[in-house]
Parts: C-alpha cells; sequence; structure tokens
C-alpha cells in the first residue's frame, strides 16, 4: 500500500485543511517534491567533494621565505670554477688549531683550490703565537703566515700601552707579519674604568704608530653591516640572517651607531697616514663603491679585502669591475670562514662573466650573483701581487711573474 504523505506544512503554509486539493494532484505534486530534494541534496554533495578535491591540489597560499628556492629555467653559458686560474693568496682566514696534524689537512685542502699561502689572522700572542709559528716552521712555512693580536685587557692601567707596544715588538721579532684587530674594539673592550674603548682611542696610537714602524700591515674588522642597526622587518635586505642569528642584531645603544664606529675607524685611519690598514669586509661598503671609492683617494694608506662580502660585488658586476679597475693595486684577497668549498663563488664571481648563479649561503644573499669578468692582469694583483707588495716575508717564489 501507498504510504500516506505527510501534507501538514500545507497547512501551516496556507493556513486552511489540506484537503482543499483533489488527493491526486496533492500525490503528484509532493513526488514531485521528493525527487527535486534528491536531486538538490546529490548536486550539493557532488559540488562538496569538487570544491575539496580543487583545494587540495591547489598551490599553497603561502610559504616561508626560506623554503622558497625556485629551479631557474634561465638557460646560459655557466663556467663553474672550483679552482683559482692563478695561485692566490687568502689575506682573511682563521684558524684557532695549527697543530701539525691539522696543517696537514689544510694543506690538501689549500693545494686543492690553488691557494699558496693562507693568512691566519687568529695568531693570538705570546706564547700561543709562538706555537703556532713554531708549527708552521716544522711543517711548511712557505705556506702559511701569522699576524699578531692585542690584549685589551687593562687598557687605561699605568703602563699599560707601553707593554702592549712591547708585546707586539716580541711578537713580530718571534715571526708575526701583521696585525690583526677584531670587531670587539669598539663594541666590545673596556678599559679599567668599564668604559668602552673607541677605535680611535688615543692611548691605542702608540701602537698603530709602531705597526707602521714595524713596517707591518694592521688588517682591522670595525663594525657590522649596517643592516643590523636597521629596524628588523620586511625593508631589511639580512632580515633572515637577523632571525636566524639574532645575537648580530645591532641598536643606537648597542653599543653605538653604525656610523659613530665608522668614524672613530677612519679618524684612526687619517690620523696614522705612516701605517698601512686592510680594511676588512671592503670597510662595509661593498653596497656602496662611490662612498668606498672616495675614502680610499681620500686616505692613500688604506687598502681593502672582500672577505664575506662577495655576494654585493656579484650583484653589480659593472660597477664592481669599474671599482676594481681603479683601485686594483690596493685590493686584496680575502675569504674569512674557512669553508673550502664556497671559495668557488669568489672565484666564479671574479673569473668569469657567468650570469645569475647562486649565492652559497642564503641568508647572506637571496639574489643571484653575476661574474665581472676580471682580466688576467688584475686577476694577478688582486689574487697575490697586491699581498706579496703589502704583507712581509711572504715567499715570493711560489707566484708566477
Amino acid at each position: 500500500m501507498q504510504k500516506p504523505i505527510n501534507l501538514t506544512w500545507i497547512d501551516k503554509f496556507y493556513g486552511r485543511s489540506p484537503y482543499f486539493i483533489n488527493k491526486s494532484v496533492q500525490y503528484w505534486l509532493f513526488s514531485i517534491f521528493a525527487v527535486m530534494k534528491k536531486l538538490l541534496f546529490t548536486w550539493f554533495s557532488v559540488l562538496l567533494i569538487l570544491n575539496v578535491k580543487g583545494q587540495s591540489s591547489a598551490p599553497a597560499a603561502k610559504m616561508d621565505f626560506e623554503a622558497y628556492n625556485p629551479t631557474p629555467t634561465l638557460v646560459v653559458p655557466t663556467n663553474p670554477t672550483m679552482r683559482a686560474r692563478f695561485p692566490f693568496i687568502d689575506v682573511h682566514n682563521h684558524q684557532g688549531n695549527m697543530a701539525p696534524g691539522n696543517l696537514e689537512g689544510l694543506l690538501k685542502e689549500m693545494d686543492r683550490l690553488n691557494m699558496k699561502v693562507m693568512v691566519n689572522l687568529s695568531g693570538g700572542n705570546g706564547t700561543n703565537l709562538k706555537s703556532k709559528i713554531d708549527n708552521v716552521k716544522s711543517i711548511s712555512p712557505k705556506r702559511f703566515i701569522v699576524f699578531a693580536n692585542i690584549d685589551f685587557r687593562g687598557v687605561g692601567e699605568a703602563g699599560w700601552t707601553e707593554k702592549a707596544v712591547k708585546a707586539l715588538e716580541e711578537d713580530v721579532k718571534y715571526g708575526a707579519n701583521g696585525l690583526k684587530i677584531f670587531k670587539n674594539l669598539g663594541f666590545s673592550v673596556k678599559d679599567s674604568e668599564g668604559k668602552r674603548v673607541s677605535v680611535d682611542d688615543p692611548r691605542l696610537d702608540a701602537i698603530w704608530a709602531k705597526c707602521g714602524e714595524l713596517k707591518i700591515p694592521v688588517l682591522i674588522h670595525t663594525a657590522d653591516p649596517k643592516s643590523f642597526w636597521d629596524p628588523v622587518d620586511e625593508h631589511n635586505e639580512r632580515w633572515l640572517e637577523i632571525v636566524t642569528h639574532p645575537g648580530r642584531k645591532r641598536g643606537p645603544d648597542n653599543p653605538v651607531p653604525f656610523e659613530t664606529l665608522i668614524e672613530e675607524q677612519h679618524k684612526m685611519f687619517k690620523k696614522h697616514p705612516k701605517t698601512t690598514f686592510i680594511a676588512a669586509h671592503f670597510g662595509w661598503y661593498p653596497n656602496d663603491l662611490t662612498k668606498l671609492g672616495k675614502l680610499m683617494d681620500a686616505l692613500p694608506n688604506i687598502v681593502v679585502e672582500f672577505g664575506a662580502v662577495i655576494a654585493e660585488l656579484g650583484r653589480q658586476p659593472k660597477t664592481a669591475r669599474q671599482f676594481f679597475e681603479k683601485y686594483q693595486d690596493r685590493i686584496l684577497f680575502g675569504k674569512d670562514s674557512w669553508v673550502p668549498d664556497e671559495y668557488a663563488t669568489y672565484f666564479r664571481v671574479l673569473e668569469t662573466e657567468d650570469e645569475y648563479f647562486p649565492y652559497h649561503k642564503k641568508y647572506h644573499a637571496f639574489w643571484a650573483m653575476y661574474g665581472i669578468g676580471l682580466p688576467d692582469n688584475i686577476l694577478k694583483k688582486v689574487y697575490y701581487k697586491n699581498a706579496l707588495r703589502i704583507i712581509p716575508n711572504i715567499d715570493k717564489s711560489q707566484f708566477p711573474d
């Protein structure tokens, strides 16, 4: 028997008895209604399934900046360079352990890169320095140069300056061929009264003067990239480096503004014209070569090295090449951190005219590199000739003309 259809809703809708409609008509109407109801339910179910599938196959709306690393579709000539075209001197390296066993391993890596001489800026002073020099002499005296460092503890105490100068003289006499000043001078070095020691503190003048007298260069690192003082937001090119290395963030009171530190350094350069200063990291102006050029024009006693800033040169190949052409006698090869595989980026930027190739460390540079294609005569100066002229006691027989 046919199941009776519930028609009470019509009564509610029309406010009258449902029996005013013929029963056959009632059955016909509500049969149509039931079918339409099923069709609508089926249709909405299909739409829901299609929508879910569409969402699952759609690309993600957001992605972490660190994760975004697209493969370039650009097809251009490539010339990866794993070994330098000419033997070179790395004037900016740090080796805390120069034990004989460690030196043997270093020599193998140096030979692979065509690095003839490594300058270790972390020589220390006193007995620590002497042990490193002794190890170098016993293993390979021609391949390593060691710079001394100043012990700034006690600045301001009676006789400190004289003791520091005497210690430097002894270190040079024993075999140190330069002086390295770390960025702690200006940042964290304090005198006996707990006050910050500025880079141009007059109590240090005798040290810089002595270096000029001994004819040894001073390789000095002052401050950090200017971006470390800028707001950490979407406009800061060093945003990724700061958020992954928060200890590098600086501020106007940490300890002083960038401009203050750089001005102190330049005053010191100007005050000691007879001393040769090697400004580490292009003096933190690799991103403003016009300003750096004006500084070098004003101060003929400074030269520069590009440790850790090759990414800045690789994104401005035309301007960088012009700079190298003009100051070709005052630029030295420097790398800084000892990661042998990263030297390939330096060689490729300097030697080739390759386009749009990656940098080896994204938090330093998320942009692509371009080669500046230095001619051989300039490349030789950057790789070894300038260093041979500026740093004493490097064996010249290891290099071509």
